[in-house]
């Protein structure tokens, strides 16, 4: 287990680094944290209450605090309040879900425990089942190539890592038990009322065992391919919506009426237009593939006068000079 996470930091250019792991109590979590302790790595703990499971939350943070202080290292612990984030929205459509609202809490806590702890980087313990859990879940309810990418290495800007992407969950348990390393557990994990219990308990074990002995790691060598297209691909997109999109002082995207055919610009090239489009007009959450292919539909045969009626109260219009993705555009004016 150690040499695995050792060559996981070299690769991902993680040794020597000061690096804080988010640890929720987990069995995954716990054995990151005492495994890079054990490496020498310079590590501390960050745990993040979500106020969402009562008497079990409170456990969870008791745990990792006392983790912390026996094996002698630096911990910070933040609360937040999902409930909150939620109610504060402006609209029913602005509104995440719980998870949604946790999620982003739950990044900010970690970047702000991070700073005090002066780490340079969040180690996240999602491991080579969570991979295949999440490409799995995501081709089951129709994504696109870019869903079947799966869960990066690290972020965009670096400061979340996930050195145990290329360890399973059997040997992680195994690790565990053999070194006496104890853990929580959150029921919520067995629950199969949830898509990814289902599949983690059920689906994937019968696959792995009667299809592919190797399940995870030909999953998991899928989304790191598709990954690397992805992001080769996101910089031919950048350049394209360089040239394409223009920001008007009302917040609008203009873009030209006469590159949209076929013959100029790819459907495989439009379609991650359309949906860079509507991310950089803040409705990427209620895109589906149906709005993506009538965008490029519109672009390439919307006539001067027409509209689109789009997720996020957005409205893609034809006009005399090309294109404009807006929120609560006038009627366009016609030939």
């Amino acid at each position: 287990m150690g040499a695995k996470l050792r060559a996981a930091l070299r690769v991902q250019g993680l040794e020597g680094r000061a690096i804080s792991v988010a640890c929720s109590g987990g069995v995954d979590s716990v054995v990151l944290v005492h495994t890079l302790h054990e490496i020498g790595q310079r590590v501390s703990i960050a745990h993040v209450h979500h106020g969402l499971r009562g008497e079990g939350a409170d456990a969870d943070e008791a745990f990792v605090a006392a983790l912390a202080k026996r094996l002698d290292l630096p911990f910070a612990h933040r609360r937040v309040d999902p409930r909150a984030r939620i109610a504060a929205a402006a609209s029913s459509r602005e509104r995440p879900t719980v998870q949604e609202a946790a999620r982003r809490l739950r990044a900010d806590a970690l970047r702000d425990a991070a700073r005090e702890l002066g780490a340079d980087h969040v180690a996240l313990a999602h491991n080579a089942d969570d991979q295949a859990e999440t490409v799995l879940l995501r081709l089951l309810r129709g994504a696109g190539p870019e869903g079947l990418g799966g869960i990066p290495e690290r972020s965009p800007d670096g400061l979340f890592v996930r050195p145990l992407l290329g360890i399973g969950r059997r040997e992680i348990l195994a690790h565990a038990m053999r070194r006496g390393i104890e853990w929580r557990e959150d029921p919520s994990n067995a629950d199969r009322r949830y898509a990814r219990a289902r599949l983690r308990h059920e689906w994937l074990p019968g696959l792995a065992r009667d299809f592919n002995p190797r399940l995870l790691r030909a999953i998991g060598d899928l989304a790191e391919a598709q990954r690397r297209e992805s992001e080769w691909i996101a910089l031919s997109v950048e350049q394209e919506a360089d040239r394409r999109f223009a920001r008007e002082a009302s917040g609008a995207l203009r873009m030209p009426a006469d590159v949209w055919n076929a013959d100029a610009l790819p459907d495989a090239i439009a379609r991650r237009l359309a949906r860079l489009a509507l991310h950089r007009m803040g409705a990427a959450r209620d895109v589906t593939r149906a709005h993506v292919e009538r965008i490029v539909r519109f672009w390439r045969d919307g006539r001067p006068g027409r509209r689109l009626e789009l997720p996020g109260g957005l409205v893609l219009a034809r006009d005399e000079r090309g294109f404009s993705l807006a929120r609560n555009l006038p009627p366009a004016t016609g030939c």
